[in-house]
C-alpha cells in the first residue's frame, strides 16, 4: 500500500520515540518516500540526524526554517499522501484535537488533507485521563485512524496499557484498516481454517502433516482487508491480524466442532487447513514404549471430512471454498473434490514443490469453479494469491 507513496512521519516527545527509527526504516524499505518532522521534545529522545539518515531527507524541526519564498510546512503538507504521528504524546494529541498549530509538526498536520494515522504512547493513567479520552474521540470523529497502545512494560517499570505497538504492527494494522474502508465484504462473516490438524497417539506423540498455516493466515488477512468479520480456526499460532478472531484447535474433530459453530451465521467458509484424513483408532493413555524385537503397527481410522460435511449437509446459501493440496494429477483431483464435496470453488495446488508447497512464503494455484474454465495463478507471495482468491470469491456473491 505504501510503495511510492509520500509519507510524513511526525515524532513527539515520548520515550517510545526511539521506535520511530525502525518505523522510518520499514517505510523506506517498503518503497515509500519518507520525510520526518520532530517536536522540540522529540529531539531530547532521538536525534534528527538519525532520522535524516534513515529517511534520506532533511528533518523538519523549525516552523521558520529556510531563507526562500517557500513556506516549508505548507509544501510538505501538500506533498504528503499519508501522515503518521508515531509516537503521539498526550500533549501533541491535545494540540491537534484543539486545532493548535504552534510548531512545525502541528502546523504541517493542520495544513494537510492527507490520510492521518496516530499511534499514542504514554503512561496508562494519562491514557485513561478524561481529557485524553475526549481528545482521542475528537480525532476519530475528525477522520484520524487510531492505532491504540498495547499492554506492555512501560517506562515507569510496570506493565499496563500505554505502550507503543511495534513498528511492523503499526504498519500492518494500518494497511489492513485502510484497505477495509473500501472493502467489498463489509457486513459479511468469513470463516477460515488454517494449519495441519494433529491426531494424538499417546500423551507425547501425534500424527500430523507439514502445513505451516501460512496460506490460511494470508486468506484471513485478505478477508479482513475487505472489511469482513473474520474467524480463523487454526492449529498454528502465527501473527495477530487486526479484525481477525483466532480460535485455536488441535485435532480434526475439534476443528469440525469449531467450524460448525462458526459457520451457522457465516457468509463464506474457506477450508484452507490441511486436515488429517486418519487418526489412531485408540489413544494410549501412557507413552508407548519402544519394543526391542519388533516394530509398531498402528491401527488408523478415518477422520470426518470437514469440507464435505459443510458442503453437503450444512450449507444453505453460503459460499464454500476448499483446497486440494495434491502431489500428482492436481487438476483431476481438484475437479473430483469440487463435485464430491459440493464446493463452490476449489483451489488446487501442488504441495510437492519446495518453492510453493508447505512452509513456503509463495504459492501457485489453479482456481476451479463449476461451469468455468480453470484459472491459473502463477507463483507469487501467498498474500497476493490470497487477495486474488478473495477477489474471485467476491464475484460469486
Amino acid at each position: 500500500m505504501f510503495k511510492e507513496k509520500n509519507i510524513l512521519v511526525m515524532v513527539s516527545g515520548s520515550v517510545a520515540a526511539y521506535k520511530a527509527a525502525t518505523f522510518v526504516r520499514l517505510l523506506t524499505k517498503s518503497g515509500a518516500n519518507v520525510r520526518v518532522g520532530m517536536t522540540t521534545a522529540a529531539q531530547k529522545f532521538i536525534t534528527s540526524k538519525t532520522l535524516s539518515i534513515l529517511s534520506g531527507n532533511d528533518v523538519l524541526t523549525d516552523l521558520f526554517v529556510g531563507h526562500t519564498s517557500e513556506v516549508v510546512h505548507i509544501s510538505w503538507a501538500k506533498w504528503a499522501d499519508f501522515i503518521f504521528v508515531v509516537p503521539a504524546t498526550a500533549n501533541l494529541i491535545g494540540k491537534i484535537a484543539q486545532g493548535i498549530a504552534d510548531d512545525a509538526v502541528t502546523a504541517t498536520i493542520m495544513a494537510s488533507s492527507a490520510d492521518k494515522i496516530i499511534a499514542p504512547a504514554m503512561n496508562d493513567n494519562m491514557w485513561a485521563n478524561p481529557a485524553v479520552v475526549r481528545n482521542m474521540k475528537t480525532l476519530q470523529q475528525d477522520g484520524w485512524l487510531v492505532i491504540e497502545p498495547t499492554i506492555g512494560f512501560l517506562a515507569e517499570g510496570y506493565a499496563a496499557k500505554g505502550r507503543l505497538p511495534e513498528p511492523v504492527d503499526i504498519l500492518e494494522q494500518t494497511d489492513v484498516r485502510l484497505r477495509a474502508k473500501s472493502g467489498l465484504l463489509i457486513g459479511k462473516k468469513v470463516v477460515i481454517t488454517a494449519g495441519g490438524t494433529r491426531e494424538a497417539l499417546d500423551p507425547v506423540r501425534y500424527l500430523t502433516n507439514r502445513s505451516s498455516g501460512k496460506m490460511g493466515y494470508a486468506l484471513a488477512r485478505a478477508a479482513a482487508e475487505n472489511g469482513a468479520e473474520v474467524v480463523l480456526i487454526t492449529t498454528t499460532a502465527r501473527e495477530n491480524i487486526f479484525g481477525v478472531e483466532q480460535v485455536f484447535v488441535s485435532s480434526t474433530q475439534e476443528m469440525l466442532v469449531a467450524v460448525t459453530h462458526a459457520f451457522s451465521d457465516a457468509d463464506i467458509f474457506i477450508s484452507a487447513a490441511a486436515v488429517s484424513d486418519f487418526k489412531p483408532a485408540e489413544f494410549a493413555t501412557h507413552k508407548i514404549k519402544k519394543q526391542t524385537d519388533s516394530g509398531l503397527t498402528l491401527n488408523l481410522v478415518q477422520n470426518p471430512d470437514i469440507l464435505q460435511t459443510i458442503g453437503q449437509s450444512k450449507k444453505t446459501n453460503q459460499i464454500v471454498v476448499g483446497f486440494a493440496a495434491e502431489t500428482q494429477e492436481i487438476l483431476a483431483h481438484g475437479k473430483e473434490k469440487l463435485i464430491k464435496k459440493q464446493a463452490d470453488m476449489i483451489i488446487a495446488n501442488d504441495v510437492s514443490k519446495s518453492d510453493t508447497g508447505f512452509s513456503s512464503d509463495d504459492n501457485a494455484v489453479t482456481i476451479l469453479i463449476p461451469d468455468h474454465l480453470p484459472e491459473t495463478l502463477s507463483k507469487t507471495s501467498k498474500i497476493e494469491i490470497a487477495r486474488a482468491i478473495m477477489a474471485r470469491i467476491i464475484t460469486l456473491k
